[in-house]
């Protein structure tokens, strides 16, 4: 077995972990003191612009999509370590390349799916990073783990449809850029197939009935580099049939080839996000003395370090197996793996955070370090795209009926 990355992927690693130590780093106090300044958690500070313009200028934009016609055309195996490098920064260093969430799912959605005239009117500038989207799955009336439950209403009326309903935790809504929502909701609410009730319609965020309520919090933490989370009102909201993404009842269908690469992208960063974890603990315990020696000199430190090593190791191997069985055999062929991935990663890696947090000590859950941060982003991963018991059931169902 050959594990070494291919020639293009080494030299876009090269230049992107030069962009990360020149630019992206550097600029998250920065980007922490002019948020301040500016009055508004939601408005995007200057450097954040300053970034994506000098990340276009070196070629490392748009990335994550595969579709050489739109993107980077990089297959998940050479996305793969690129990502994980963003991940050491995933407040800032996703947006620098216009590979954050939600719009990456949104832009493939509409570069799969979408029409020529929806891809022209809404991929076209999401791909240059002039506007920003949101994804409107989520709501707070019904258990969102099984998405056959979506109360919210698309019904036709002539040439157009009304949408009814009440979403929450809307990523991307609270950014001031945040143009366009994709909304999902029941097209045939009483259909005999579960499965093909919704669809998926494009709202502009400026329609007549869309309100955004309020923002949601995360662990206390707003997320506003990615746009933050909202709860959203959609009051008889009408837009053209011709916002209708694919087909009708297509909209289950769709939010699945959405959240297969998701998955295997979060959980790229998040390995990123134990590697600066690691990094920090290190540099925290060679330069700390406690009880007459270095931080570094006990073994229970010396235990997590190393419990850490392996964690990783293994983590970026199934990851790594998983983009190369999506990229030979189909997210079908690698749906075993794809949901191992959204399992082990985010519950690993918020242990080996919570361990960075335990050595750094009152300085763990400051904002002094990324590290409170960062735990409360992979945690909500264990619930995000899908939560893990739901993932855990079909994975041992799948394994099940291999026995009969």
């Amino acid at each position: 077995m050959d594990f070494a990355f291919d020639a293009r992927t080494e030299e876009l690693r090269g230049r992107l972990l030069a962009f990360m130590d020149e630019y992206v780093h550097p600029a998250e106090r920065t980007a922490e003191e002019q948020r301040a300044r500016l009055g508004s958690p939601w408005l995007v500070p200057p450097v954040v612009e300053e970034l994506k313009a000098e990340a276009r200028r070196q070629g490392l934009w748009n990335l994550f999509l595969p579709d050489a016609e739109y993107g980077a055309g990089l297959t998940n195996l050479q996305y793969a370590p690129l990502a994980e490098i963003t991940g050491r920064s995933p407040q800032l260093a996703p947006t620098a390349l216009n590979c954050a969430a939600p719009d990456t799912g949104n832009m493939e959605v509409l570069a799969q799916f979408g029409s020529e005239q929806q891809r022209k009117q809404w991929l076209e500038p999401l791909l240059a990073g002039e506007i920003r989207s949101a994804f409107a799955m989520t709501e707070p009336e019904v258990a969102s783990s099984d998405a056959t439950n979506i109360e919210t209403r698309i019904e036709r009326d002539g040439d157009a449809y009304v949408i009814t309903g009440r979403k929450w935790y809307i990523s991307g809504a609270m950014n001031p850029d945040c143009r366009i929502f994709i909304v999902m909701g029941k097209t045939d609410p009483d259909g005999a197939d579960r499965r093909r009730q919704q669809s998926m319609v494009l709202v502009p965020r400026d329609t007549p009935g869309v309100e955004v309520r309020r923002a949601m919090r995360v662990f206390g933490y707003e997320d506003h580099y990615h746009g933050g989370h909202a709860e959203v009102v959609f009051d008889r909201v009408r837009v053209p049939v011709a916002n209708l993404i694919g087909e009708e009842g297509g909209g289950f269908a769709i939010a699945q080839a959405r959240l297969g690469p998701g998955r295997i992208h979060h959980c790229m960063r998040l390995i990123g996000m134990a590697e600066r974890a690691i990094e920090l603990m290190c540099r925290r315990a060679v330069s700390r003395t406690a009880f007459g020696k270095p931080l570094a000199a006990q073994g229970q430190v010396e235990e997590w370090i190393a419990d850490a090593r392996v964690a990783v190791e293994q983590l970026r191997l199934l990851v790594l197996k998983t983009a190369w069985l999506m990229d030979t055999v189909g997210n079908r062929g690698a749906h075993t793996e794809i949901q191992a991935i959204k399992i082990a990663t985010p519950r690993t890696v918020v242990s080996i955070l919570d361990r960075a947090i335990q050595l750094h000590g009152a300085g763990g859950v400051s904002q002094d370090f990324p590290l409170a941060e960062l735990w409360a982003g992979a945690r909500t991963l264990q619930l995000a795209d899908g939560p893990d018991e739901v993932h855990q059931r079909s994975l041992a169902r799948r394994e099940l009926k291999r026995f009969g």
